[in-house]
């Protein structure tokens, strides 16, 4: 029989058991490397334009600053929880944080798209040990009646370095540097690991000796990878082109097989009893919905207060402070009603609130007041909290303690696989629709015919928020382009966020149907 164990025979004689088994330690431990990566993820989307403008970098490129880490992590966090599971979860979660802060060095002094682009994948491998083994130190530590309080915090560190994120970023892209943003994961990282080494419990299952699922990792990254690499590359081939349909048939085949495959091992990379549970399965497709939405908004938001609304960094990331704020109060609020009321309240809760967002978004123009903007940020902070902390114990709460790492890998994977499909199918949307609309909207703002059908070429930029103003034009024609392209702009963004608020209403029902009335979870 699989057990979950603490294995005290690894500490050092000198290091004090109580130490080594005390719960709240170890959430600390596990904490400041969640907020390095979380406040890596935020603080990246508001230091993308920046980065576009110094190394000129493309729509496309700053796409893969985003999906190339988000790829890398989603294709290995499953693999990376059930590792820690067998082989102690101390030993990989220390490994994830010495790696991703070295390859958070290495963008820093790469100097190139490219090497941003190649590091920022190296932090997703490194991230994909991390994460998911935080979840399984917490479950290996706190007793069951104690671990919904013990996510409610842990979602709470998430949210906070999300919420630090654009005030960090945009006062170290205004007053240092953009590479600053990855360089000061280098002090975090070497105080996480320090602190771990301290305090931390290898933690393991005693499932003996058996054979590793070799074959469910290739065919769980294969299929990952091609589904991902469909959505991201329909933008640029075509929704309906050969490469688009045969990258998402291929990822969606190799899934199936490896679904099938996976039933037919005693010791698999993903058991599938898992999504026996309800609960489990409908927190792992809500969160997907949650980070879709979070991360799909979030890469045009920053979009629009930089290069349209024209805000700096730090204007930016204040100015974003409600949504921020709210995710932090509302993911401890979530674990409460989680706790009070069961997941199938707080999950359409959190997806009611994250809809309206996304509908009241659908009155911006180019030149909305404050008043506009910050209440769906505040929605949005409030849903995405909430429902952060409902899903995190519906999918760990609800495996067995002894696949406490691989469901903790289950969650993070459902999160990257979402965020990547919501900053690609997003950002989709908007250039499709911008180069649907730009030469009209040129035109109704006073932009001559011959100019506005010369700035078609232009759709990339304009969907990247971005007024392609010729040279030598004069000041009425300027700024004729200038609104004619926040116009198109806005028209992207109206029908992303349709999509969002259309996804969140699905999310609710299901949340609500999918799970047991009167379940904790």
């Amino acid at each position: 029989m699989s057990s979950t164990t603490v294995d005290a025979s690894t500490l050092p004689a000198h290091a004090p058991p109580s130490r080594r088994a005390n719960p709240w330690l170890t959430l600390i431990a596990v904490a400041i490397g969640l907020f390095m990566v979380n406040l890596d993820g935020s603080v990246v989307a508001i230091a993308n334009p920046e980065i576009g403008r110094d190394l000129n970098a493309t729509t496309a490129d700053l796409q893969w600053v985003t999906n190339s880490y988000l790829i890398a992590m989603a294709a290995l966090l499953i693999l990376g929880g059930k590792l820690g599971d067998r082989f102690g979860r101390r030993t990989y979660y220390m490994i994830g944080t010495l790696g991703f802060t070295a390859a958070s060095v290495a963008i820093g002094v790469a100097g190139s798209i490219g090497g941003v682009i190649a590091f920022r994948a190296a932090q997703g491998v490194f991230a994909a040990l991390l994460i998911p083994n935080t979840l399984g130190l917490l479950r290996a530590v706190f007793p069951p009646r104690k671990f919904g309080m013990a996510v409610g915090l842990w979602a709470m560190v998430a949210s906070c370095s999300t919420a630090l994120g654009p005030i960090v970023g945009g006062l170290l892209v205004e007053h240092v540097t953009w590479e600053s943003v990855f360089l000061i994961n280098l002090p975090i990282g070497v105080i996480a690991l320090v602190f771990s080494a301290l305090v931390l419990p290898q933690s393991r299952n005693s499932t003996g000796h058996h054979r590793f699922d070799l074959p469910g990792v290739v065919l769980l990254a294969i299929g990952l990878i091609s589904l991902v690499f469909g959505v991201i590359k329909g933008e640029t081939w075509g929704w309906t082109s050969g490469g688009t349909l045969g990258a998402l048939a291929a990822g969606v085949v190799v899934l199936v097989v490896f679904g099938w495959y996976e039933t037919r091992l005693a010791h698999p990379l993903l058991p599938m009893r898992l999504f026996r549970s309800p609960a489990l399965t409908v927190g792992a497709i809500v969160t997907a919905v949650n980070f879709f939405v979070l991360l799909g908004v979030v890469f045009f938001l920053m979009l629009y207060l930089q290069n349209v609304r024209g805000f700096t960094p730090v204007e930016s990331g204040v100015r974003t402070l409600p949504l921020s704020l709210a995710t932090v109060v509302a993911s401890p609020l979530g674990a409460a009603v989680t706790g009070r009321f069961g997941a199938r309240v707080a999950m359409p809760i959190g997806m009611a609130l994250q809809a309206a967002a996304s509908f009241w978004m659908l009155t911006w123009d180019a030149h909305s007041s404050y008043a506009a903007m910050w209440p769906p940020f505040l929605a949005l902070g409030l849903g995405v909290g909430m429902v952060m902390s409902a899903s995190s114990d519906a999918i760990v709460g609800n495996a067995p303690a002894r696949d406490a790492g691989v469901a903790g890998g289950l969650q993070a994977t459902a999160l990257q696989v979402g965020g990547a499909l919501g900053t690609s199918v997003l950002v989709s949307l908007i250039g499709a629709r911008v180069g649907a609309t730009l030469t009209g909207e040129l035109t109704a703002a006073g932009v001559p015919a011959g100019t506005a059908a010369g700035l078609a070429h232009a759709r990339d930029a304009v969907a990247m928020g971005v007024s392609p103003v010729p040279g030598g034009v004069p000041a009425r024609v300027a700024a004729a382009v200038a609104e004619g392209s926040g116009n198109a702009f806005m028209n992207g963004v109206h029908t992303a966020v349709l999509l969002t608020g259309v996804l969140c209403l699905a999310g609710g029902v299901l949340a609500a149907a999918g799970l047991r009335r009167g379940a904790t979870t």
